[in-house]
């Protein structure tokens, strides 16, 4: 019953990226082509609200449901793996068509071939996280 609510939040997310169209290959096509600023206004506003949400969670030292205080940590300034590591992640986003939440919501939707973008996803992690120990962090 208690995860019950997770997927309520996980289907109405599912419902409104589908809406929004922030899971059409043809509106990601036209983001990486900027013909279009619909994702960009989506990603957008999305990093926008993410920052009032933490400013706002370290500012009023807001609790999770246990009552504990959240703790954000900072994030280590080792740039090169945020730009290795966005690199990869936009140069599969570009070829899928689509990013890893996506991928979920397109094949609920019948897009059936994403099983193929999702199975190399999670080989993708499973290898990460075997070879985790052993890259430069």
């Amino acid at each position: 019953m208690r995860m019950s609510r997770y997927i309520f939040v996980g289907i109405l997310l599912g419902f409104i990226l589908y809406k929004s169209e922030a899971v059409s290959w043809f509106r990601i096509y036209e983001m990486f082509r900027f013909q279009s600023f619909h994702m960009f206004g989506i990603i957008g506003s999305a990093i926008v609200s993410g920052i009032i949400i933490v400013y706002l969670i370290k500012r009023k030292h807001m609790k999770n449901v246990e009552g504990k205080e959240i703790t954000i940590k900072d994030k280590a300034r080792t740039y090169p793996r945020y730009l290795i590591g966005g690199f990869i992640f936009g140069m599969g986003w570009a070829l899928a068509g689509a990013c890893p939440a996506p991928m979920f919501i397109l094949l609920g939707a019948g897009n059936t071939v994403f099983i193929v973008y999702l199975i190399a996803a999670m080989t993708g992690t499973y290898i990460y996280g075997k070879l985790r120990k052993s890259l430069p962090h």
